[in-house]
């Protein structure tokens, strides 16, 4: 696994279901990644950005209200992140038939 963790959150940065793999991230990175959400325009976000030592990586899937995140403290393969939160994208929708917060 090259990321250290994965979070489900919704559109405002508010974790809903998080997987932590390596324990090296705490969970309030996530807090960080609330922030940007929240203070960068949305033109101006990038899906990957380095704060404070962790690297994030999100996607958000397409008419959905959520984002899927990962996160890493290690140098680790980014486009190997991306993949895996898309592939991960992929199984949720095939599994719920959509991707929602709430239902």
């Amino acid at each position: 696994m090259v990321c250290s963790a994965v979070f489900l959150t919704d559109l405002k940065g508010k974790v809903i279901i998080s997987r932590n793999y390596r324990g090296d991230v705490p969970l309030s990175s996530c807090e960080n990644f609330s922030k940007y959400i929240n203070e960068t325009d949305e033109l101006d976000r990038q899906p990957i950005f380095t704060q404070n030592g962790y690297t994030y990586c999100y996607v958000r899937p397409s008419s959905s209200n959520l984002y899927l995140m990962a996160v890493t403290k290690r140098n680790s393969n980014v486009v190997l992140m991306l993949t895996f939160l898309g592939r991960l994208v992929g199984v949720f929708k095939d599994y719920f038939g959509e991707l929602e917060e709430e239902r």
